[in-house]
């Protein structure tokens, strides 16, 4: 990486921080005592609960039966947040603007032409006003982390910024506005294709060498801040990404930071799966494994169309597969084999990816239902045994989100992030619920939102409801999607 590189992003990052209307911590943070009268501590739940939270935002102690005498009392239900293992900030404004038949047909490549015309129109200031309005929602419906797959890098013309990772920094100051976890991963985008296809004219703002990405990702890892945020490497696809430079880029990531979470997008079409066949002869997710060391630091994001085999490979492999249901339903995708690779033991989490919803629970109930349609029948996530259906979602999502963030978080237990949703137990949903009953009925019983409360390491974020910076965000972020409106539909 180039010294002037380095030098420059650091010295405009801290004026992004310091000067900008966004990028403040909430407040500094004290030692914090809380009181829960029921929590999902560890995995079990658990009455009168006080949390200890150190000052640095981790979670310092845990203890239930405990005395509430000279804590700060919440009454509600406390769970830890959800994290959100894929996201592209920016999609956000485009949600509803893509929703119009054509003579020919809409599919999923239809949709990316639509996407690289919306994204000429944004700039620097568009999207960080985008994606703090869009972290903000987030967190309102109980995602306390976000893991951004960020390949939105150089100006219209292909350029970069004076700084190269301006647009990095954006999303970075973006979620300390918000308040919100991040781990942000720069997309490495080589190609157009299969077999290194010139990118086209409408990629030119994704693309960066091997060595310009693996710099911009050794910045914005010292540029975020240090236990709630983490970088990481995420690689476009298989047909943006040849495998020389995958081999590359993976390599040299290990050499910075051998734990960092690796993101790929793989098998999401149809298409993709025959195009991969005709240039290699095997399918994506059979390449990626035989050619790539894939293990718990990777996710696979939509993973849609998997053989037999590869459902078994790649659960033993120890990766996890990002699932982002409403996304993959919006863009005619297809249907995960979830009952499949579940039953082989295979890790995942869940992701927002084009915000056409913006709660875990849109996304773990369409994950659901979408089993249930094409079996006809019912809580195939519980697979056949006397449990609950929200809780064995809920689980599964907290642990593999916390694996792809590469954070410490997705547990109220000492050690982990201060993340917590709390629900109120008055809502109608939930009046009258306890246990796991609680969370098959924040899943399952409606839309209007039980989530009263937000801390994240160790900051409220959303008080009553509220999220105690939305008005001041959403009026920036106003002004950026009254000015594309004008300018015309995705």
């Amino acid at each position: 990486m180039a010294v002037s590189h380095k030098q420059i992003a650091a010295a405009q990052g801290r004026k992004l921080l310091v000067d900008g209307s966004f990028g403040r911590n909430l407040h500094s943070g004290a030692m914090t005592d809380l009181f829960f009268d029921t929590a999902l501590v560890g995995g079990a739940w658990a009455t009168d609960v006080r949390v200890v939270v150190a000052r640095s935002g981790e979670i310092a102690s845990v203890e239930a039966g405990a005395s509430p005498r000279g804590a700060e009392r919440r009454s509600g239900i406390a769970l830890p947040g959800v994290p959100n293992v894929h996201s592209h900030a920016f999609q956000r404004a485009m949600a509803g603007l893509t929703e119009r038949g054509s003579e020919g047909g809409d599919t999923f490549w239809s949709w990316r032409e639509r996407m690289y015309a919306f994204l000429e129109r944004l700039g620097p200031d568009d999207v960080e006003a985008i994606a703090a309005q869009l972290y903000v929602e987030l967190l309102r419906h109980g995602f306390t982390a976000v893991a951004e797959f960020h390949y939105l890098r150089n100006g219209p013309s292909g350029e970069p910024y004076d700084d190269p990772v301006e647009m990095g920094r954006r999303i970075d100051a973006a979620a300390r506005t918000a308040g919100i976890g991040l781990t942000l991963l720069p997309a490495l985008y080589r190609s157009s294709g299969f077999g290194g296809e010139v990118t086209a004219d409408t990629q030119v703002r994704f693309t960066a060498t091997v060595s310009e990405l693996i710099g911009d990702i050794v910045v914005l890892a010292e540029a975020v801040e240090p236990g709630q945020a983490r970088a990481g490497l995420a690689l476009h696809s298989l047909r943006a990404v040849p495998p020389t430079d995958l081999a590359v880029a993976v390599e040299a990531l290990s050499g910075i930071d051998s734990g960092a979470p690796i993101h790929i997008h793989v098998a999401e079409q149809l298409r993709e799966v025959e195009e991969c066949l005709a240039w290699s002869g095997a399918r994506p997710v059979e390449w990626l494994l035989e050619h790539a060391p894939v293990d718990e630091r990777w996710c696979l994001v939509h993973a849609t169309h998997l053989s037999g085999e590869e459902i078994g490979a790649l659960a033993a492999s120890g990766a996890l597969v990002g699932l982002c249901p409403t996304t993959e339903a919006n863009l005619g995708d297809g249907i995960f084999p979830f009952a499949e690779y579940a039953e082989a033991g295979g890790a995942w989490g869940v992701g927002t990816d084009s915000h056409v919803s913006v709660s875990p629970v849109a996304e773990l109930r369409m994950l659901e239902y979408g089993q249930r349609v094409t079996r006809r029948a019912r809580n195939i996530a519980a697979a056949a045994l006397p449990r609950s259906t929200g809780r064995t979602l809920l689980d599964a999502a907290l642990e593999a989100g916390a694996q792809a963030c590469g954070r410490k978080i997705g547990r109220i237990a000492a050690g982990h992030r201060a993340d917590l949703v709390v629900l109120d137990p008055d809502h109608p949903s939930l009046i009258g619920r306890s246990g796991d009953d609680v969370v098959d009925s924040w899943l399952f019983a409606g839309d209007d939102t039980p989530v009263r409360d937000v801390m994240v390491g160790g900051r409220w974020v959303v008080e009553g409801g509220r999220h105690v910076r939305e008005d001041d965000v959403l009026a920036a972020y106003r002004s950026v999607a009254e000015r594309l409106g004008r300018a015309g539909g995705g």
